[in-house]
């Protein structure tokens, strides 16, 4: 039978050194910036969806409750306004981390 565990008797330092060289090696790990770069994406696209769909529930609610009449009005209205506001939000939060090169920067 083979033992689990070698006989070595490494240290931590030295066991994390060796996998990190392992996973350079192999390539595996995206870099930090690119990393951030995806989250950055993501974190537009998603406020830019819930702004949208933000809207359009304000719509359905004025539609629905307000007792105005507006029906679908009211929701396509908000819907396209709040198109346009998704889209103007995710412009100038592009231009933000596009004038900042830096990772760091997270507002």
């Amino acid at each position: 039978m083979r033992a689990l565990a070698d006989n070595r008797h490494n240290e931590p330092d030295q066991l994390d050194a060796r996998i990190a060289r392992a996973k350079a090696e192999a390539g595996i790990g995206a870099p930090q910036r690119q990393v951030a770069a995806e989250n950055r994406g993501w974190a537009v696209g998603i406020e830019f969806v819930g702004v949208v769909l933000v809207s359009a529930m304000i719509g359905w609610a004025i539609d629905n409750y307000a007792g105005l009449g507006t029906r679908p009005w009211a929701m396509i209205v908000m819907l396209v306004l709040g198109f346009a506001a998704g889209v103007r939000r995710a412009l100038q939060t592009s231009s933000q981390f596009d004038a900042t090169p830096d990772d760091n920067d997270t507002k």
